[in-house]
């Protein structure tokens, strides 16, 4: 299968290359610097122009046996939600639904596939129970941001193109949010977040792309999926695990209200809240993880690291 990325160059699309080029398909990354790809992503990699917002200069690429991922978006834990922020985070998630619809108006075929990019964020603030992809949007800037994000390709359906929406979770790796911790964690200052009661969903860096590369390759599989690890674990349980592996003490929390202090809505919405997301569809559809637990994941996460 030719596979082509969108967000092609970012955390999960670059392991995702490693792992369909490494399976022997074609893969392809639209990107506004074209030419930079192959040196990115490796030698076998297409690079294929893309100005943002149309098809222009990669839908050519497009035959009936391809698979399009579409994962491309603003970072929504860079920093805090200025309204600026906020627009782009959502504007950029747009334009690149909408580039995906325009590359499809102008291919002379449609694709087998398309794999459009959700995050858990959809099923807004939650307690502990678990939650799967049959529960309803939630209510919070996150929510309203990841049903717009999925809608955008929606009409891909109406072509005729089996779609399926990743809501994922938080990803481990080297890299990602997981780098952004470890500072704290390897001076024994880290800690649970607020109350630590919150869920905390996550998926390993290998299990987030073999999922996709699991939902590409598997006629029929259409429709929401979450893309979390079936452990359920909280911030204090997320902290005490870190600390553990680290060999650091990991009982200081951060203050709800410096969080909130120092990064606003971003704190409500990305840290001090979570979700149970259970990935009840990926298992039935037979999907193995790999690093199924929290342990495990973050233990790979630091030996690549």
């Amino acid at each position: 299968m030719r596979t082509i990325i969108l967000g092609g160059t970012g955390f999960i699309g670059a392991a995702l290359c490693r792992v369909l080029a490494s399976q022997g398909h074609e893969v392809v990354v639209p990107s506004r610097r074209p030419e930079k790809v192959p040196a990115v992503l490796g030698p076998t990699v297409i690079g294929a122009p893309f100005d943002g917002r149309t098809g222009a200069g990669w839908a050519d690429f497009i035959t009936p046996d391809t698979g399009i991922v579409n994962l491309a978006g603003e970072n929504i834990a860079a920093g805090r939600w200025t309204d600026e922020v906020k627009r782009r985070i959502e504007s950029s998630r747009l334009s690149a639904g909408a580039a995906v619809m325009d590359a499809l108006a102008r291919a002379d075929a449609r694709p087998a596939v398309l794999v459009q990019a959700s995050a858990v964020g959809f099923y807004g603030a939650r307690g502990p129970e678990s939650v799967d992809e049959d529960a309803p949007a939630g209510n919070t800037f996150l929510a309203r941001v990841a049903m717009a994000w999925e809608s955008s390709t929606r009409g891909a359906e109406a072509l005729g193109v089996r779609r399926a929406v990743i809501r994922t979770s938080m990803v481990l790796g080297p890299g990602g949010a997981l780098a952004k911790m470890l500072p704290a964690f390897r001076l024994g200052l880290g800690g649970p977040l607020g109350s630590g009661r919150q869920m905390v969903p996550f998926i390993h860096l290998d299990d987030e792309a073999g999922a996709i590369a699991f939902l590409l390759g598997t006629p029929g599989l259409a429709g929401p999926f979450n893309l979390a690890a079936p452990e359920a674990v909280d911030s204090r349980g997320f902290a005490r695990t870190l600390g553990r592996l680290l060999g650091r003490p990991a009982v200081l929390p951060a203050p709800a209200f410096a969080l909130r202090l120092a990064l606003g809505q971003m704190a409500d919405e990305v840290l001090l809240s979570g979700v149970n997301a259970v990935p009840s569809r990926l298992l039935a559809a037979g999907f193995r993880f790999q690093r199924p637990t929290l342990i495990q994941a973050l233990e790979a996460a630091l030996s690549a690291g």
